[in-house]
């Protein structure tokens, strides 16, 4: 039993859905499912009724919800706790496939932060700081997201996307004339398929549609191969060595730009997770990212308000 599964319990109890429970959460509907399962089975008692138009409480849900609630109050009263006694509060957090190079260093004088070993998508990463499992998560994250979960954002990395194509040509290439590929797996790739639809729309970029997960790695390059116009990277590809019969093109008209956050909760009051939110984001700036020539999703936090989409 782990207390991520009291949280998703005490949701889907909120809820009486597994649907809104899992957009909530942003999680997958059948993952939630799982974890819900596998705590009925450590608790040895069946928590919802469950049946194809309703889900309900049963007796031993009711029962049990109070208590689920006051522990996991008690567990994070435990966690301030003791980061009080230590003198130095401890910080978890968790990230994607970025962080600063000098994090430890610029957190040191201010919280003893612990690196979260669990690598997980954009989505997965906001919806644990929502619930506690994260202090702070580097991430990618949408404006509606934050306002839905109750958490901030401050700018601290920004990758400018380039394109991967066949031949020699390494001229610079216009936003509206390259593919992007939008993968079927929404467990992986929401944040990047919600991103990539964006750009398509609002420059005039093309979608090619997969379902083999290859946003990223070998099997991004065979896509390159089989595509007849520049393919953009994406965030996690930005070091990946290429191919010697594959070549990188800047993108222009707009310069196409990925935005990492630093998320943590709108109510936060402790002085080692804000410390660390501080020591971060220092004198980070707007990192090319307001550019006139520069593209950001409209619902990106960091986008200038009513700012015109580049390429509509």
């Amino acid at each position: 039993m782990e207390l991520r599964q009291l949280r998703y319990f005490v949701a889907v109890a909120e809820e009486l859905n597994f649907g809104r429970a899992a957009e909530r959460l942003l999680i997958a509907g059948p993952s939630l499912s799982q974890q819900i399962k596998a705590l009925e089975r450590d608790l040895g008692v069946r928590l919802f009724d469950r049946d194809r138009r309703s889900v309900s409480l049963t007796p031993a849900g009711a029962a049990l919800l109070p208590s689920t609630r006051d522990l996991l109050e008690r567990a994070d009263e435990l966690k301030r706790r003791a980061g009080r006694l230590s003198g130095s509060e401890s910080v978890r957090l968790g990230y994607v496939n970025w962080i600063p190079p000098d994090l430890t260093v610029r957190t040191a004088p201010v919280a003893r932060l612990h690196i979260d070993a669990w690598v997980a998508p954009s989505h997965t990463q906001t919806a644990r700081v929502a619930d506690g499992s994260l202090d702070l998560a580097v991430c990618w994250a949408p404006a509606e997201d934050l306002e839905r979960l109750g958490l901030r954002a401050r700018l601290l990395g920004a990758d400018r996307l380039y394109a991967v194509a066949k031949g020699t040509d390494t001229g610079a290439v216009a936003a509206g004339d390259i593919d992007v590929l939008i993968d079927d797996d929404l467990t992986s790739w929401a944040s990047w398929n919600a991103y990539a639809e964006r750009l398509t729309r609002e420059v005039g970029a093309r979608a090619v549609r997969i379902a083999d997960g290859a946003i990223t790695g070998p099997a991004f390059f065979d896509h390159v191969r089989r595509c007849t116009r520049p393919v953009l990277n994406s965030p996690k590809g930005q070091t990946d060595p290429l191919p010697s019969d594959l070549v990188r093109r800047e993108v222009v008209g707009p310069k196409v730009y990925w935005t990492w956050s630093l998320v943590w909760r709108e109510n936060e009051v402790r002085p080692g997770v804000l410390g660390v939110v501080d020591a971060l984001s220092e004198g980070v700036g707007d990192l090319g990212v307001h550019a006139p020539d520069a593209w950001l999703p409209g619902n990106d936090p960091h986008a200038l308000p009513g700012r015109p989409a580049l390429g509509a």
